[in-house]
C-alpha cells in the first residue's frame, strides 16, 4: 500500500519554533492489568505481552476533556513563565471532545482565563497532535500568531466498551499541552510529513453518535456507540505508515536517523513501536516509550511522553526529535525538529 502523499510531494519545510513550556494532567485512578482481570477476561501476562501496557489513568466524572486540558494548560504556562493573557490562540486536538459544540477549546479559554482569541478543535484521531503542531507552526510562520497554546486532551474512557477485552485494555486518559512561539530565523528548520487514507475508516470508528446515525436507545443497546476496531488490520497499518512517514520526514529534513536524539512515537503498542525500530533500523533505546503507565491516549499520548522525556533529561537543548503517529482515518504524520525552549 502507497501512503505517500502525491507522486511528486512537495518538500514540507517550516522556519523554526521553539517550544516556550509543556504541561500534563493525568486522572489519579489507576486501573491495572490486575483489575482488569477483575472485569473481563483477559490476563496480566496476555496484555504485558500483546501491548506492553501494564496500567492506565482513568478520569473520574468531573475529569473532562477539557478540565484536564485546562491543568495542563496551566502547568506548560507556568513552565514557559507566561499567562494565559499572553496568548493568541488555543488549538485542542481531541477525540472525545465535552461536548459536539461549542469546541473543548472554547471550555478550556474560559477556564484558564485566555482573551477572546481564537479557540477551536481539530480532529485527526490519534494523529490529531501532530497535526495541530504543524498548523500552529505555519500560524506562527506567517505571523499571525506568538504563542500558540496546542493540547492534546482524552478522555477513552468514556468511548470503550468495558466488556470487550481486545480494545478496552488498551486505552487510558489523559491531557498534555505544549506552548509553541517563534525562534529565531536559522537554518533548524522542521520538517513535516502528513496524510490520510480515507478508504480505510471501517477498521477503527464509532458508529454513532453523528449526524449520520444520531444516539437512539436501540444503537445503544447494541453498543454502536463504542470503538470498534479490526485489530490486525490496524496492527499492520500502523506500523507501514508510520514506517513511511517517518523515512519521509528524515529525507525531507536531508539528515539521518543518526543525527535524532529521541523519537516519540504514538504510544498504542510496544510491538509497532518493536516493529519500527527492526525495520529502519534505529535503535530501539531512540524510542521513548511510557505507554507501560498510561496506556493509548490517543491525541495526549504525544505531548504527555514529550513532557515526561524533557523532565527527566531524555531531551536536551539542541536535541533533534521526531514525534510519529497513526491513527483511526486513518492518518498518519510525523516532525522533526531541533528541540530549543527559549524564544
Amino acid at each position: 500500500m502507497n501512503l505517500s502523499n502525491a507522486k511528486n510531494p512537495p518538500l514540507y519545510r517550516l522556519p523554526e519554533v521553539v517550544i516556550q513550556g509543556s504541561g500534563i494532567y493525568l486522572p489519579s485512578k489507576v486501573l491495572t492489568n490486575h483489575d482488569l482481570e477483575k472485569m473481563v477476561n483477559t490476563t496480566d501476562e496476555w496484555i504485558t505481552e500483546r501491548t506492553g501496557i501494564k496500567e492506565r489513568r482513568i478520569a473520574g466524572e468531573k475529569e473532562t476533556p477539557s478540565e484536564m486540558g485546562a491543568m495542563a494548560a496551566m502547568m506548560a504556562l507556568q513552565n514557559a513563565g507566561l499567562t494565559a493573557e499572553d496568548l493568541d490562540m488555543i488549538i485542542v486536538a481531541t477525540t472525545t471532545p465535552d461536548t459536539i459544540f461549542p469546541s473543548t477549546a472554547c471550555y478550556i479559554q474560559h477556564k484558564i482565563g485566555a482573551r477572546t482569541i481564537p479557540s477551536f478543535d481539530i480532529q485527526a484521531a490519534c494523529s490529531g497532535f501532530i497535526y495541530g503542531f504543524i498548523l500552529a507552526s505555519h500560524f506562527i510562520a506567517c505571523r499571525s500568531a506568538r504563542h500558540i497554546l496546542l493540547i492534546g486532551a482524552e478522555k477513552l474512557s468514556a468511548i470503550v466498551n468495558w466488556e470487550d477485552r481486545n480494545t478496552c485494555v488498551l486505552f487510558g486518559d489523559g491531557a498534555g499541552a505544549l506552548i509553541i512561539s517563534p525562534g529565531e530565523n536559522s537554518p533548524d528548520q522542521l520538517s513535516f510529513d502528513i496524510g490520510a487514507d480515507g478508504s480505510q475508516w471501517q477498521i477503527l470508528y464509532i458508529p454513532a453518535g453523528g449526524s449520520k446515525l444520531p444516539l437512539t436507545a436501540q444503537n445503544i443497546n447494541h453498543k454502536l456507540h463504542f470503538l470498534h476496531m479490526v485489530g490486525k488490520k490496524v496492527f499492520k497499518l500502523a506500523i507501514d505508515s508510520m514506517e513511511q512517514s517517518l523515512t519521509r520526514c528524515i529525507e525531507k529534513a536531508g539528515i539521518s536517523a543518526e543525527h535524532i536524539a529521541c523519537i516519540i512515537p504514538h504510544q498504542a503498542n510496544l510491538r509497532i513501536i518493536e516493529a519500527l525500530s527492526e525495520r529502519l533500523g534505529i535503535p530501539g533505546e531512540k524510542f521513548f516509550v511510557n505507554m507501560e503507565k498510561y496506556g493509548n491516549t490517543s491525541s495526549a499520548c504525544i505531548p504527555i511522553a514529550f513532557h515526561e522525556a524533557v523532565a527527566s533529561q531524555r531531551i536536551k537543548e539542541g536535541d533533534i526529535v521526531l514525534f510519529v503517529s497513526f491513527g483511526a482515518g486513518i492518518t498518519w504524520g510525523s516532525v522533526l525538529f531541533r528541540y530549543k525552549a527559549k524564544a
